[in-house]
């Protein structure tokens, strides 16, 4: 899935695309209104907008996309009045998000707002009397092809991306990974020789929400919340309990790829096994404070407007210069 950021601070746009990128997310980024602009040819699936550009203030920004594309539009933005709030929304944007704020809801708004944008992948698709998917949405400029040769059904992380070049094909309710086909439909799982392979309801359930956005990484809360629709703290075991199992049926342990420290993912179609994990590292300095899933780095969250995320891989993600030069930004505008 391809994000465009629009942030004219550099070190404010380097901390968050090393975290975004992180979760499987391709970033482009752009440091003026006019870069911006230029840059929508890309076809990204999202517009993270802050308001105050250099050359131009962003709800301008927001009109002139929307002149030209429904591309989904987040404002993010230290600006917490309520007519601004409301003035971004008239204009076209599709959630508004005020500083500070945690990571973890940032992703899942972007989430939430492609989810709302784009046709469900897991629609049936209607055959026309040749056999050719009818219906079917216009594959955007620069999307990859998966490993199949049938007609590619546009799904949210299309367009771009880890879906650029080898990726999981989505052909109609049929999703194919690393030699395994997932029926959407009937429900079922074969492997690469037509096997059937046996899963239990929630199994399938995790299996065919990953595969919803194939590479793009899944938050453990948001599995939680989708398929056990419970909380983090009550659910947290019985999934790696389901992943694990999931691994074992489908014989190959890397079709769902553990991000640590974030969640889970869909190995794209054809994609090679990942490296062995590193070894573990050692806890960061105390003038940080990890989020465990409860809490978050609150302490930099309000010298920044952005709380760590979760787990050790995101606690050293740019924060402290995200800190410096949210200060900077804050005394250059009063």
């Amino acid at each position: 899935m391809r994000l465009l950021i629009v942030e004219d601070d550099d070190r404010v746009a380097a901390a968050l695309s090393s975290v975004l990128g992180r979760h499987g997310f391709d970033i482009v980024r752009a440091r003026t209104a006019a870069r911006a602009m230029d840059l929508m040819h890309t076809r990204p699936d999202l517009v993270l907008l802050d308001l105050g550009l250099p050359d131009r203030d962003g709800f301008d920004v927001c009109g002139r996309i929307r002149k030209v594309s429904n591309i989904p539009i987040i404002m993010v933005t230290a600006r917490t009045e309520l007519s601004a709030r409301i003035h971004g929304l008239y204009l076209g944007a599709d959630d508004y998000i005020v500083k500070p704020y945690d990571l973890r809801e940032l992703i899942a708004r972007i989430h939430a707002v492609v989810r709302r944008s784009r046709p469900d992948p897991l629609t049936p698709v209607d055959l026309d009397t040749s056999g050719q998917a009818s219906g079917m949405a216009a594959r955007p400029e620069g999307a990859g092809s998966g490993s199949s040769a049938a007609p590619v059904r546009q799904g949210p992380g299309a367009g771009g991306g880890a879906a650029d070049g080898a990726r999981a094909a989505e052909v109609g309710r049929v999703v194919e990974t690393r030699g395994l086909r997932i029926h959407l439909d009937s429900r079922e799982v074969t492997a690469s020789d037509g096997r059937p392979i046996v899963l239990t309801r929630k199994e399938f359930d995790l299996l065919a929400e990953l595969a919803r956005a194939p590479g793009v990484v899944f938050r453990r809360e948001q599995l939680i919340s989708e398929v056990w629709g419970s909380s983090v703290q009550s659910a947290s075991r019985t999934l790696e309990v389901h992943v694990a199992s999931l691994r074992a049926k489908l014989g190959d342990s890397f079709v769902v790829q553990t991000v640590r420290g974030v969640g889970y993912r869909l190995a794209l179609a054809g994609a090679p096994a990942p490296a062995p994990a590193p070894a573990p590292a050692e806890p960061t300095h105390a003038g940080v404070t990890a989020a465990t899933g409860t809490g978050s780095a609150t302490g930099v969250a309000a010298a920044t407007g952005v709380a760590a995320a979760t787990g050790a891989g995101e606690q050293g993600a740019g924060l402290p210069e995200l800190a410096a030069a949210a200060i900077v930004k804050r005394r250059r505008r009063a």
